[in-house]
């Protein structure tokens, strides 16, 4: 099964797109899919709806898709975390996850229209995979603890402005958290039904052209010791979500390559959790 919201922005509904591809209802459950939600057992409540029966089926036609989780309390990112995209950006491989984070007012809906910030030459791509949080962690012993406290996965489009992020600050914060700089979705996917989360391709192109083309297996540090690491350092809560890093093959790693600019379509897909389309257009 498959979490998603539908809707106008600020109005969406809980829903779950089930195995057989029918979409359920879940206002009856729960009023939206959001931290409290994840942490109140809400994935094992929809399990139980279905199996049952009880969930009414929701007819999605003209029903815009907003981001899989309401109000996400932050977003934490993780960047050069996949050597090739290390290498071509001439970064050092880090020996540490390099930690930063984006304004959680950045997500948007996975087809939603993103905004080229005025002053802005270059709007860069990241296809990500995102973890969204399902319960609180503090200071896990180890990084075998993390897979308990994952709700579950969805796509991210870390969105960058290359030179607010690397010339205007010597911390990326600008060129990362512009307005809808980072579509989410279509679904949120269970962890237990992604079974492994290292084994995941991610593909991302621009205007038709294939841009980026990895896999996770090849991140420098893997989803559990992410998570372990970040809990030594701040507290993870229901809700929250974490961008993993980026394989090689975005603008700012491939000279010559032109940024993104009004009227180009990026079209993002990982095996398993859907896929994003977003025309750009100027703020």
């Amino acid at each position: 099964m498959k979490l998603l919201r539908l809707g106008a922005p600020g109005a969406e509904r809980p829903a779950v797109l089930a195995d057989d591809g029918l979409v359920h209802d879940l206002t009856g459950l729960t009023h939206d899919i959001d931290g409290a939600f994840l942490a109140g057992g809400g994935v094992d409540r929809v399990r139980t709806a279905l199996g049952a029966g009880t969930l009414p089926i929701l007819d999605t036609a003209g029903l815009r898709i907003g981001a899989p989780v309401a109000r996400p309390g932050k977003v934490v990112c993780i960047g050069l975390n996949y050597r090739d995209h290390a290498e071509e950006t001439g970064a050092t491989v880090p020996e540490r996850p390099v930690v930063f984070m984006k304004d959680p007012g950045t997500v948007v809906g996975p087809h939603d229209r993103v905004l080229i910030p005025r002053g802005s030459q270059k709007t860069d791509w990241e296809v990500e995979l995102a973890v969204v949080i399902g319960r609180r962690a503090r200071y896990l012993d180890a990084p075998g603890d993390a897979p308990g406290v994952i709700a579950g996965y969805a796509i991210s489009n870390d969105v960058s402005e290359r030179a607010f992020q690397l010339e205007l600050s010597p911390q990326w914060d600008l060129g990362k958290s512009c307005e809808t700089f980072n579509p989410l979705g279509p679904w949120l996917v269970p962890a237990d039904e992604v079974s492994d989360p290292q084994g995941l391709s991610l593909r991302l192109s621009v205007n038709g052209v294939l841009r980026q083309n990895g896999t996770t297996e090849n991140m420098i540090f893997p989803v559990a010791h992410v998570v372990w690491y970040l809990s030594q350092y701040m507290v993870l809560e229901p809700g929250d979500v974490i961008n993993t890093g980026t394989p090689a093959g975005v603008a700012l790693g491939m000279p010559g390559t032109p940024y993104l600019r009004a009227e180009d379509t990026v079209e993002l897909e990982i095996d398993g959790l859907g896929s994003q389309r977003q025309t750009f257009e100027d703020a």
